[in-house]
């Protein structure tokens, strides 16, 4: 299940009516892009009792084209990995 920021700001919206939908998708995007420049700068983002991001360094690889059966060598890349807290994780699935 994918999360769309529309649907991040209706229910923001529903849970508090008082702030204007364009103030709360102003909010919004302050907060993903400290996010995303966090996570460029290497630094891990925390959301306590939530989950945590981390940008990590996958290292180079030789691999292979299935389809042509071809082998391919795989650059240095940046990859976000992400964590559950344990909380979230029994919260979420003792619910259902």
């Amino acid at each position: 299940m994918a999360v769309v920021k529309s649907k991040i700001l209706n229910n923001l919206s529903d849970n508090w009516p008082n702030f204007l939908k364009k103030d709360l998708s102003k909010l919004v995007d302050i907060i993903l892009i400290q996010i995303q420049q966090s996570l460029e700068r290497n630094e891990r983002v925390e959301l306590r009792d939530i989950f945590t991001l981390e940008s990590r360094i996958q290292k180079p690889r030789t691999s292979r084209n299935p389809k042509t059966n071809e082998i391919v060598k795989v650059p240095e890349k940046k990859t976000v990995h992400f964590k559950m807290s344990k909380k979230w994780f029994k919260d979420i699935n003792n619910n259902e």
